[in-house]
């Protein structure tokens, strides 16, 4: 029988039967319009915001006809043009009730919104990017952001936030650094399953990606073949995910664009089904990363055509083909039909798709598809969103130097600096300087220029003007060109002033359009365009006139700053720090707030220095058989405060312990300083002798520990056995007998104290079972006066 001559005969329903009732009445054309989505706002026309937009045809039939059996995905009604909120939940209630009323079963769609640096639509705060979250080293206030982004996702009718993304930083060349959390496994997992909690607490399906592998791609370059072994896939990209799956909860993973070892990530059954779900357990649904699923065709050639994709994927357990349909339709039909597919495997995903559906209320009879905003009323960028988003800017920019200048620090500024203050550079009078890729001005509003920034993005130069009053600035040309005249404009200001901040990084954009973000890969890590030739003249200016000079890099990865560092009085480090920015910068440069960042990836040392992660073996490192020293500029962790901390009374619970047991390290942590501050105390393993070869360190775990000037606090983290676990010789992950050294530290090269522990008993395999994380207490101990 057709859909419209059953039309009232089956109701939607709810309760636990609802999902296997569907199921069991449903045409194959009805299923397959659960396991696709369709982006209602998008164009093949102009520049796109996803990869080879402009190549994928998308589903030609009318709107009535793609509804007509339902749907199961509203994709980016917010964060594809620049609407006002309301209009945006008008439109999607508009939306949700020609579905409910065209199908037979009136299922809503679920909608999904990306939210990476805050919910990407017109007039939503932008947060500082991941990047910066990691250099906060704090995951409760990245839970905190979290669920104010998927409070306002909720109250406008979106289910499902495309974040946060898990992907280890293996090559700073790659244009997705900022998008990342950090170099080290277990800061992205903690940082990420916190960004998970917080979404899935205020009711938003958080969606892990990029599963796996997608940050090593050779060369740096987007998309590109990764050649990674199983025991790096298993050591370093996949422990996020177990994290983020086991301790946060999320709902929801993505799988990557590219593949290892020649298997595309779409078409990897033994990845999404025999790792994922029969060895973890992940219940929810596997959607793909845009046009994912035609891509097994169009670029990985692994499909013969687009049919042949939707089988294979389908196969893997890609349960949702988004952002529109391409193959998850027609194609998949066809196959189905033939035989070629077993319509099994699409109840499979249907059950998936349906249960989260159950999850989210869209069964319900009582669903009311308009958002609660229409009736609420909603500001997307109220005062405690941007209080919360200052916060996180200002915890997250890190103090690489800190000179002196005529017998003093450079920093924090004295009150006799900012009378005579200069701010130059291509991003000091730049509001994109704050802004990631996936921010909505950046990623969408920049091919609406016709349309104003939805909110206020302060500029270095314009924050510094409305603080002080007298700055004289320059926007010495843009991060890709700047012009001698420009330079010769900079270097005057920085000769005429007593201070002079020079602002320099990155333009964030897609595919071309910037220095950083999606497909904005780098051949190196130079400084963009001509910003170093313009560093060194400015710097020069400012040395032969006595100027006191603060470099400030607002950028979506580290650069090579060997011998600018050297040159300047100090060098600030911000990634992306997001609208309040700029006025972040400017209460730590002057003290109002102290620094208390930490670099969550190295910085090199040279533009070609590799590897540009901490995380590597002692070949890796230097060495007296190679010339080049890979060492970095500033290392993983690194980063100076205002104030001076004091590590004390070093314990350990036992200096042996076995492959099953755990053993405590403590120590005391005072603030030595007369201002106040915050200490990451960071736990790093050593295994100096392993069965397979083993990074130098890895950390296990940190604690950033708030202090009063004069105050102290006492440190333990509970160190189970199963945290020195490795992929072994035979590929299992286990805990091996023998020594192991934790060292309690500053940064990942510089040790304050080493504990030796020598694990005894049988090798034991483990696995998604194991612990993960490494608890931690801390706990104030006394003042002194």
């Amino acid at each position: 029988m057709s859909g419209a001559a059953e039309k009232q005969a089956l109701p939607r329903t709810a309760g636990p039967d609802a999902v296997e009732h569907l199921i069991a009445e449903m045409t194959l054309e009805e299923k397959l319009a659960q396991l696709v989505g369709v982006w209602v706002n998008a164009s093949t026309d102009g520049d796109s915001v996803a990869p080879l937009q402009n190549q994928m045809a998308g589903d030609a039939r009318s709107w009535d006809d793609v509804i007509a059996n339902g749907l199961g995905q509203i994709t980016r009604m917010y964060g594809t043009t620049p609407l006002e909120p309301l209009d945006g939940a008008r439109r999607l209630a508009a939306a949700q009730e020609q579905i409910i009323a065209a199908s037979r079963f009136g299922i809503p769609a679920q909608v999904h919104e990306e939210c990476l640096a805050g919910l990407a639509a017109w007039k939503a705060t932008a947060f500082p990017v991941p990047l910066a979250w990691g250099a906060s080293f704090n995951p409760e206030l990245v839970r905190e952001m979290a669920g104010l982004i998927g409070t306002d996702m909720r109250a406008l009718g979106v289910h499902q936030g495309l974040a946060p993304v898990l992907d280890v930083v293996r090559d700073l060349r790659w244009g997705r650094v900022e998008e990342t959390i950090g170099e080290d496994p277990y800061l992205v997992g903690t940082v990420a399953s916190a960004y998970v909690r917080g979404l899935e607490e205020a009711g938003i399906v958080a969606t892990l990606k990029h599963f796996v592998g997608y940050s090593a791609s050779v060369a740096g370059r987007n998309h590109a073949p990764v050649s990674m072994g199983p025991r790096e896939l298993a050591d370093v990209m996949l422990p996020p995910f177990e994290m983020a799956l086991k301790h946060g909860g999320s709902r929801s993973v993505m799988h990557a664009y590219t593949d290892v070892d020649g298997v595309p990530a779409a078409a990897n059954q033994a990845l999404l089904t025999g790792l994922l779900r029969d060895e973890w357990g992940f219940a929810g649904t596997v959607v793909a990363d845009y046009f994912g699923v035609a891509f097994l065709n169009v670029t990985h050639g692994v499909a013969a055509d687009l049919g042949d994709a939707a089988a294979l994927a389908l196969t893997a357990g890609v349960d949702v083909e988004l952002p529109t349909v391409n193959c998850y339709g027609t194609p998949l039909l066809q196959q189905v039909r033939d035989g070629a597919v077993d319509e099994a495997l699409v109840d499979t995903a249907l059950r998936r798709v349906l249960t989260q559906k159950q999850q989210a209320g869209l069964l319900s009879p009582g669903f009311d598809p308009a958002p609660p905003a229409l009736a609420s009323g909603i500001d997307l960028d109220p005062a405690g969103h941007r209080a919360l988003a200052r916060t996180m800017a200002a915890q997250s920019l890190v103090l690489l130097k800190n000179g002196t200048h005529d017998g003093g620090p450079a920093l924090p500024l004295p009150a006799a600096a900012v009378r005579s203050l200069g701010v130059v550079g291509p991003l000091a009078e730049d509001p994109f300087a704050m802004l990631g890729c996936y921010s909505f001005d950046a990623h969408v509003g920049a091919s609406h220029p016709e349309v104003p920034m939805g909110i206020s993005v302060p500029t270095v130069a314009g924050a510094a003007a409305g603080r002080f009053g007298g700055v004289v600035s320059a926007a010495t040309g843009s991060c890709e060109a700047i012009t001698s005249e420009e330079i010769a404009e900079a270097c005057g200001i920085a000769a005429s002033v007593d201070t002079c901040v020079v602002v320099v990084g990155d333009n964030a954009g897609l595919f071309g359009r910037g220095t950083s973000g999606e497909g904005n890969d780098a051949a190196d890590l130079r400084l963009p365009g001509d910003q170093h030739d313009m560093l060194d003249s400015v710097l020069s200016a400012a040395a032969a006139a006595g100027t006191r000079t603060i470099v400030v890099v607002l950028s979506g990865r580290p650069y090579a700053l060997g011998g600018f560092a050297d040159r300047a009085d100090a060098v600030v480090q911000g990634f992306f720090p997001g609208e309040e920015g700029a006025g972040a910068l400017w209460d730590v440069l002057t003290g109002v707030v102290n620094f208390s960042g930490k670099l969550p990836v190295s910085m090199p040392r040279t533009s070609g220095g590799q590897p540009g992660t901490y995380l590597h073996s002692r070949l890796a490192g230097p060495t007296g058989v190679s010339a080049l020293d890979p060492s970095p500029l500033f290392a993983f962790g690194h980063g100076l405060s205002y104030t001076s901390f004091e590590f004390s009374e070093h314990v350990a619970s036992a200096p042996t312990v076995s492959t099953s047991g755990t053993v405590t390290v403590g120590c005391t942590v005072t603030n030595t300083g007369s201002v106040d501050g915050a200490e990451v105390v960071q736990l790093y393993l050593e295994d100096p002798v392993g069965e397979v070869v083993r990074p130098v360190r890895e950390l296990i775990g940190y604690a950033r520990v708030e202090l009063a000037a004069g105050a102290s606090a006492a440190v333990e983290f509970t160190v189970h056995a199963d945290r020195t676990s490795f992929t072994g010789v035979d590929l299992k992950r286990v805990v091996a007998p023998g020594l192991v050294k934790l060292h309690v530290s500053t940064s990942s090269t510089s040790d304050v104290h080493t504990h030796e522990v020598i694990l005894h008993g049988p090798r034991r395999v483990v696995g998604f079972e194991r612990e993960m994380l490494t608890p931690v207490t801390v706990t104030p101990a006394r003042t002194n006066t």
